[in-house]
């Protein structure tokens, strides 16, 4: 199956556009309106957002009057986040970790109290597709890293020249829906032999000499995509975060996933309407039954998309979908 919409490495080879509302050009933050209309911040209110970044969400929120707890794997965009929004005072806590550790994030913060709204902007930051030595854009050339948390997991080398081709295959396939995934990992098998991979140039070469360029898309996206994803265990994380973060909102509490690529916008998709129903319906049963996981109201049945405007400014933004829900102020019995 083809990807449902653009995936997110087929942005690295769009410029970023113009910087943020506050110049800043580590990261724009997609669909910020749309994002901070639905979570409805206010004073006294407190949010979790826990793909920091460049800290763009982080500040509409905060700017509201609300609390916010920002999370992010990156110890660069920690950095910046500290830095741009240094003037709030401890009305933010920064806390290094992925977003799927919220709720020991919280527990080591001492936070006892419900969240009143949660904010995941999955996927990749201006800032990595922008910086070669990161090793997310197969277009900039640099070692082959693709590591968000570079201190923790082995990098997308390590993977390339260590995995068992069949798992290779594996990975690009499911992770990238690469059609051509048994011939390019075969390729990466033979040639790493001789030679291991080091850089970004390296892999996208090797791929382009099984599956030459046949339109715009570069052919090694799909597999950049698969390897970032495999090492960083992006979706994995997501699904954890999506079964723990309920238990962390308070009842009228908003969830907002926004995603740039199908794989992850099914799992919330999916995640969102099977915790949303009120009612289910199975070909063996008489008639249907109330849903038992019923803990949310879906607020877009539909996902929402980036308007000309935005997506014109920031090309980039072209491919984010925003999804949002609200607990319920009592959960079906």
């Amino acid at each position: 199956m083809l990807m449902n919409f653009l995936a997110c490495e087929d942005l690295m080879e769009i410029p970023m556009g113009k910087t943020d509302e506050s110049g800043s050009a580590y990261h724009v933050p997609v669909m910020l309106d749309e994002v901070v209309a639905l979570l409805r911040p206010a004073p006294g209110m407190l949010f979790l957002d826990g793909t920091v970044g460049g800290g763009g969400h982080t500040e509409r929120l905060l700017e509201s009057g609300a609390e916010v707890i920002g999370c992010d794997q990156d110890p660069e965009a920690m950095e910046e986040a500290r830095r741009r929004l240094a003037r709030f005072g401890d009305r933010l806590r920064l806390v290094e970790a992925n977003f799927r550790e919220a709720e020991s994030v919280l527990a080591g913060l001492g936070v006892q109290r419900k969240l009143d709204g949660a904010l995941l902007d999955i996927g990749v930051s201006s800032h990595q597709l922008d910086t070669a030595e990161r090793g997310f854009a197969l277009l900039k050339d640099g070692p082959l890293d693709m590591r968000m948390s570079r201190s923790s997991t082995p990098s997308a080398a390590d993977l390339v020249n260590t995995a068992p081709v069949a798992d290779l295959a594996k990975i690009f396939r499911e992770y990238g829906e690469e059609p051509r995934a048994s011939q390019i990992a075969a390729r990466i098998g033979a040639l790493r032999v001789r030679h291991p991979f080091q850089t970004t140039f390296d892999l996208a070469a090797a791929v382009s000499s099984v599956a030459p360029r046949t339109s715009g898309r570069h052919p090694a996206t799909r597999v950049f995509q698969a390897l970032r994803i495999a090492v960083n265990d992006e979706l994995g994380a997501l699904r954890e975060a999506l079964e723990t973060l309920p238990t962390l909102l308070a009842p009228g509490a908003r969830l907002a996933v926004i995603t740039f690529h199908s794989l992850e916008d099914r799992i919330v998709k999916h995640f969102f309407r099977d915790r949303s129903q009120e009612w289910i319906d199975r070909p063996e049963w008489p008639e249907p039954r109330r849903n038992p996981a019923r803990i949310f109201r879906l607020l877009t049945p539909h996902p929402m998309d980036a308007g000309v405007e935005e997506t014109t400014e920031n090309p980039r933004s072209r491919s984010a979908k925003l999804r949002v829900v609200e607990k319920l102020q009592e959960t079906t019995p």
